[in-house]
């Protein structure tokens, strides 16, 4: 009953997506409309994903987590288990136009106000950026609340936005307080806790179907925005091995999820084991690989149960993964 597991996604109809998931990575979409967001592996109230193979066939997220139990997530996220909670999400985001800035809480902040909720803290991989692609990431040099909160009510907000320019395979880390948005031209893979808690504090002026913009969180907001975050920068992945055949980068490292590129060549193998610490995420962003016998192509993502024990990535083609776990060390 342990083997890597693949998942039907949960599709976002936000109003700032697009189509890049179908002309890019060749999705299947409904017809017509927008998608926003594909939640690739979930287990929220706001969305589950339905495993695809294996004798877990049809069976939601939430599920499998109620019969495996730390089996599935493993020893290192205990605390998750102990609030009934999958630790993680994975997204694909299609930003055809700009997310609104917005923060996201911390687990104490969100215990305290959003009931189960989790905190979020999360971090984005571009998979495509067009031409002058930013982000915002965290506020300018000199940021008060005071003067954010008039800035908001006065609809004055540039000046104290950090945006950065991204493009294709850069990463970004977002620890939870961190005051963001995704602008538009940009698809996105994102990991993180598994929460849907958003403090908006700007929506560009836009409205919904209905005639109506969507709802603001000042308030909350500026209780959760860490304004010691200061003009942050897209960093270099950081080297953790590299042999023929085989690359290993750190991208994030934090208590709710490390997150590492692999490349691999043609033909090249990782080889690890999931002992019961924590599950496995792994994704293939570029090329054609077997997990185990599960066959995965780009861009596509499946899971591996904590407890499964040893297992092989062999690379059928020139493949860059992303592999996501849970450090014990920094878990406890």
């Amino acid at each position: 009953m342990l083997y890597p597991m693949i998942f039907t996604p949960v599709l976002k109809d936000y109003i700032w997506g697009g189509r890049n998931l179908e002309m890019k990575l060749g999705r299947a979409l409904p017809a017509g409309g927008v998608v926003a967001e594909s939640w690739e592996i979930a287990g929220h109230e706001d969305g589950v994903s339905r495993v695809e193979n294996g004798p877990f066939a049809g069976w939601p997220l939430t599920k499998v987590h109620a019969a495996l139990g730390l089996d599935l997530i493993g020893s290192a996220n205990a605390w998750a288990q102990a609030r009934g909670k999958f630790p993680l999400l994975v997204k694909l985001l299609d930003a055809h136009s700009p997310l609104s800035v917005q923060v996201h809480p911390d687990d104490a902040y969100a215990l305290a106000h959003e009931g189960n909720e989790l905190g979020k803290t999360e971090m984005w991989v571009v998979l495509h950026a067009e031409p002058g692609a930013q982000l915002i990431v965290g506020v300018k040099a000199g940021t008060t609340p005071v003067a954010f909160r008039q800035a908001i009510e006065q609809t004055r907000l540039e000046p104290y936005l950090h945006r950065v320019a991204v493009r294709a395979g850069d990463h970004v880390c977002v620890p939870a307080g961190t005051l963001h948005a995704i602008l538009g031209g940009l698809l996105i893979a994102e990991i993180q806790q598994n929460s849907n808690t958003t403090y908006r504090v700007y929506d560009w002026g836009r409205v919904g179907a209905d005639g109506k913009g969507r709802p603001l969180h000042v308030d909350k907001a500026l209780q959760v925005i860490d304004f010691g975050r200061v003009e942050p920068q897209v960093c270099p992945p950081t080297l953790i091995s590299e042999q023929p055949g085989l690359r290993r980068e750190l991208l994030c490292r934090n208590r709710y999820f490390t997150t590492e590129r692999v490349v691999l060549a043609a033909g090249a193998r990782f080889g690890g084991a999931c002992t019961g610490d924590s599950l496995e995420i792994w994704g293939v962003v570029e090329g054609q690989v077997r997990v185990n016998e599960l066959a995965l192509s780009a861009v596509r993502f499946c899971l591996l149960p904590a407890a499964l024990g040893e297992y092989t990535v062999t690379a059928a083609s020139p493949a860059t993964l992303l592999r996501t776990y849970v450090d014990a060390a920094l878990a406890s």
